[in-house]
């Protein structure tokens, strides 16, 4: 759901020409001189024409964009969001004059031809009568043949499944506009309807045609948010990603949550060398803070915390907060602990006793507690934190996969292991719903559900849970983090176990070099990691 709130900042943002001109510089940078024809027409003549002619072009602009939306490249997307703009609102105009004029006032059908990866249609499949969401944006035909030329041509590739999508469209129902852009298209012929970013479908149908089990037919019904799962979803989602900023520095606080920390230092750079006051800074300095954080740069982190330090209570508390996630970061956890214990006093004297942000801090300070081995404490504030998310997150809200996980934790620690295995699987199941399938939050959960099925001595199963989790940590964080040597230093516990000490040997070798490059040389984690080590040594 974070590419809708992602859309709706890029909507709101006034894009000027000099991110035209930016655009095009670093196009001339990364595309192939087979482009630069393209690059320099646009240069020339991006205001001669109107966006939806660039768009249905066969030009670098459409291709650019839908690789951008499909592969959920944010750092492209930011790139083009002048683009994405200026089209948007040019079907947003069509929209309306069409409407005003009576044209696409009654149902219809669309369709679409395209080829899906047998990974993405057998998770189609599993969703049927569920919820499609197309990130990009939608080009249809109401010619049926031209639409299933496209899907023919995908099913005759052997890792693809050919799908004609056959889309009911309701004009009354819809919250996304589209447009007959045949008048204004760069191709006349295939009366194609465009839809904007964001197109919901609801998945009534799914049938292979004429028996071709390499072609399917998908029928799909235009959703809108009267869905009552998706609205409390998307609206909780929307409180939580800063309704109440705007433009450039909303943008950089979604980026940051996304986990995009470098495109998002980039937008926080800039405004930062826009601001003349000082005291403004404070905001820039406490987000680049949390940046640095993420990226496991922890001494860079706190300096910029310490700049960002504000006197309003509120904010005070949350660069109390950010201080102690630091202080845990390095290991010490009885300053770290002092730290949330503050941040905690100052929220419990202004907020109500089940008020969302208490959640933080009561996580916070079981997460001090767990790691300096008092796992009862930690589970009696981890349980505080998950009774207040009942009350006011919805029920697959990822926030509560994090609580169920460090829940699972506590009870492992305490041996419970049955207790611990249940709880990180419902920590699983909810983000499985609401996160995408290379989120690091998911890592967190396999992570977890591998240690207990190592503690019950079910080895196979704990090696297949580290792995996703490693697969996943090595696609979205740097390769010097942290929290890459811990699953290492776990995948080298199960192969010691399984008597496989060479294997063993390399990820404990890896969970050693990690950990010298982003640790403190006194911290435990890394002093665990080279004892491992130095015991395989001996094995070997």
């Amino acid at each position: 759901m974070y590419t809708q709130i992602l859309k709706e900042i890029l909507l709101q943002i006034n894009f000027e020409d000099k991110h035209i001109k930016e655009f095009i510089i670093y196009s001339r940078e990364v595309f192939d001189e087979n482009e630069l024809k393209n690059v320099n027409q646009l240069q020339t003549t991006y205001k001669n024409n109107i966006p939806i002619w660039w768009y249905t072009s066969d030009a670098f602009l459409y291709r650019t964009l839908n690789w951008s939306l499909r592969s959920m490249n944010v750092d492209m997307i930011v790139r083009m969001g002048f683009f994405i703009n200026d089209l948007h609102r040019d079907i947003q105009r069509l929209h309306s004059e069409q409407s005003d004029h009576r044209r696409l006032r009654k149902t219809f059908i669309v369709y679409r031809g395209q080829g899906l990866s047998k990974e993405d249609f057998t998770e189609m499949t599993k969703t049927n009568g569920g919820l499609l969401s197309f990130n990009n944006f939608l080009s249809t035909s109401k010619k049926r043949n031209v639409s299933l030329k496209f899907a023919q041509e995908a099913g005759t590739n052997p890792s693809l499944i050919g799908i004609l999508f056959v889309m009911s469209i309701d004009p009354t129902n819809s919250t996304v506009p589209f447009a007959s852009v045949t008048d204004v298209s760069y191709f006349h012929t295939e009366h194609e309807i465009l839809f904007s970013m964001h197109t919901i479908f609801r998945i009534e149908g799914i049938k292979p045609m004429k028996g071709n089990v390499h072609l399917y037919k998908v029928k799909l019904t235009l959703a809108n948010d009267t869905d009552q799962n998706l609205r409390t979803l998307t609206d909780c989602i929307r409180q939580e990603t800063f309704p109440d900023s705007k433009g450039w520095d909303r943008l950089g606080l979604l980026l940051i949550k996304m986990g995009q920390y470098n495109k998002a230092q980039e937008v926080y750079e800039v405004l930062l060398h826009q601001i003349t006051h000082e005291s403004d800074k404070a905001h820039i300095y406490h987000q680049i803070g949390s940046i640095k954080y993420n990226q496991g740069k922890y001494h860079e982190a706190l300096t910029y915390y310490e700049k960002a330090f504000p006197s309003n209570h509120l904010s005070w508390a949350m660069s109390y907060n950010n201080i102690g996630l630091v202080f845990y970061e390095m290991g010490d956890y009885s300053k770290a602990l002092l730290s949330h214990e503050k941040a905690l006093a100052v929220k419990q004297q202004l907020l109500p006793s089940d008020h969302p942000d208490l959640t933080m801090s009561y996580n916070n300070i079981g997460l001090v507690y767990y790691k300096m081995g008092d796992y009862p404490k930690a589970l009696s504030y981890y349980e505080k934190a998950l009774a207040i998310q009942h009350q006011t997150l919805p029920s697959n809200h990822s926030d509560l996969g994090v609580s169920y996980n460090n829940v699972g934790s506590a009870y492992s620690n305490m041996g419970d292991y049955s207790k611990a295995l249940s709880s990180h699987e419902k920590a699983l199941a909810i983000k499985l719903q609401s996160l995408s399938s290379d989120h690091s939050d998911l890592a967190v959960s396999y992570n977890n559900i591998g240690l207990e099925y190592y503690n019950m001595h079910d080895y196979p199963k704990a090696l297949s849970h580290f792995e996703k989790a490693l697969a996943i940590k090595e696609q979205s964080l740097p390769s010097n983090h942290p929290s890459l040597s811990s699953t290492y230093n776990n995948v080298g516990l199960v192969y010691e176990n399984m008597n496989n000490y060479a294997e063993a040997h390399s990820f404990y070798e890896q969970a050693v070099q990690i950990g010298q490059q982003s640790l403190p040389i006194n911290h435990p984690d890394l002093k665990m990691y080279r004892k491992n080590l130095e015991i395989i040594q001996k094995k070997l």
